[in-house]
């Protein structure tokens, strides 16, 4: 096991050397970086300082010299490869530099971002798996049951919801759009949260995650659900279910000491991906649309404004933890089912 871990630690540098490079080469060809933003700014300054009209058209234009001191300011005074190198470099010493849009260190952007972020998914996280999972096994007890069947139906209807389209739509309904006002539309907290007692902070909190919470949890609720019911579904017709039936094991025994086992091997191994989809690729619409600060928004932002030191240093944290989760969910797999060996597995 331990020369599985290292030599998939090794794998790791050069797979995220490539993801680097590939992005990186990517944001040189996209247009609209932050020097043409820039640009863009100053023509509409001198646009809106000569009062909107064409007569002065000789104010918007731009002189060589203040390109230059942009391509300066933003680090494109420099050839590619000299670029490329100090980004690698900067990077993998955790060094991500400035915001452009923020001014301030990217870091520091995260660190104040991610809490939101976690406080989104964690609970989030820890719904679906205390829902979707005994909903599942109790869909795989009756299959195509009236239960069975009425369940996946409305589980399929409600996945073909987009997530950002439940959000406005409990706001309209709960957040005082046109009918109840029984929640918050935007922020984390009231006015004068500092003032309150802590049972008085935990309830405001909670009252102001209710609703992004529960979008957050809808997103992927019906996926799992129908997951689990195939994969104990599958466990419950295997030849060793039979056998124990034929033994006079009770079906408590048999579903809960065998098939359970068995058939949890893959829902534990996807818990990694599923915590990081959870914190990092499922909350931008959520946060967008209850104005939370996140991580999710905070990558959109960074994306749409050319805000590259942001953009890289996200993509290269979240390239780094999904290599990592992936490595630990097949430990979890080892620990699961001690049938499978690390050793042989090659992939």
């Amino acid at each position: 096991m331990l020369t599985y871990i290292f030599r998939r630690l090794l794998l790791l540098v050069p797979t995220i050397m490539g993801i680097v490079i590939v992005c990186f080469a990517l944001m040189q060809v996209v247009p609209g970086g932050p020097v043409e933003l820039a640009i863009q700014q100053l023509r509409g300054q001198h646009s809106s300082e000569s009062g909107g009209g064409g007569g002065n058209s000789s104010r918007n234009v731009i002189r060589p010299e203040q390109i230059e001191e942009l391509k300066k300011q933003y680090g494109f005074d420099k050839p590619v490869g000299e670029r490329l190198a100090s980004t690698v470099v900067s990077l993998f010493t955790f060094d991500f530099g400035q915001s452009f849009n923020y001014h301030e260190n990217v870091i520091e952007l995260i660190k104040k971002r991610l809490p939101v972020s976690l406080t989104l998914g964690i609970p989030s996280l820890i719904l679906t798996y205390l829902i979707c999972i005994p909903l599942g096994i109790a869909k795989a007890r009756r299959p195509w049951s009236r239960f069975d069947t009425s369940t996946t139906v409305a589980l399929m209807v409600a996945s073909s919801i987009p997530s950002f389209v439940m959000g406005i739509l409990l706001l309209v309904l709960f957040g005082g759009g046109s009918f109840l006002s029984w929640f918050p539309i935007r922020g984390l907290t009231s006015d004068g949260f500092e003032s309150f007692s802590t049972i008085e902070k935990i309830k405001d909190y909670i009252w102001h995650m209710a609703l992004p919470v529960f979008t957050y949890t809808f997103a992927g609720f019906a996926g799992l659900t129908i997951l689990t019911r195939n994969w104990f579904l599958d466990e419950l017709q295997q030849l060793y279910v039979q056998t124990a039936m034929a033994k006079g094991a009770s079906e408590k025994t048999i579903l809960y000491k065998h098939v359970f086992r068995n058939a949890m091997i893959l829902v534990i191994a996807g818990l990694p991906a599923a915590c990081f989809s959870v914190f990092f690729a499922g909350s931008i619409f959520v946060e967008q649309i209850f104005s939370l600060d996140g991580i999710g928004l905070l990558t959109w932002e960074a994306t749409t404004r050319r805000d590259y030191p942001v953009v890289m240093g996200m993509l290269f944290i979240t390239s780094l933890l999904g290599l990592l989760l992936k490595i630990m969910s097949d430990l979890i797999l080892v620990l699961v089912d001690p049938r499978i060996s690390l050793d042989a597995n090659r992939s």
